[in-house]
């Protein structure tokens, strides 16, 4: 059995059921009027989801720019005059 749909009022009253399909199945939609509104997901999904594929310093290390060989030169001359 794959991922549903629920109507608001039908995951209302089997909210159990949904829950343990979230846990077995995968995310299960909850819809209102015919439009989703509400993803049901286990912790265990919704942890894979959330957590930080990478921390900044790990990511800014696989950067390949540091071996691009591209070299960024600043302009020395000063900025303009800014009357304050």
């Amino acid at each position: 059995m794959e991922s549903r749909r629920w109507a608001l009022q039908d995951a209302k009253n089997r909210f159990s059921q949904v829950a343990e399909e979230a846990i077995a199945y995968g995310p299960q939609v909850v819809t209102r009027r015919g439009r989703d509104v509400v993803v049901l997901v286990s912790t265990e999904e919704y942890a894979r989801l959330t957590r930080p594929r990478a921390t900044l310093a790990e990511f800014l290390l696989a950067s390949p720019l540091p071996h691009s060989g591209l070299e960024v030169e600043r302009d020395g001359t000063p900025g303009r005059d800014a009357a304050l």
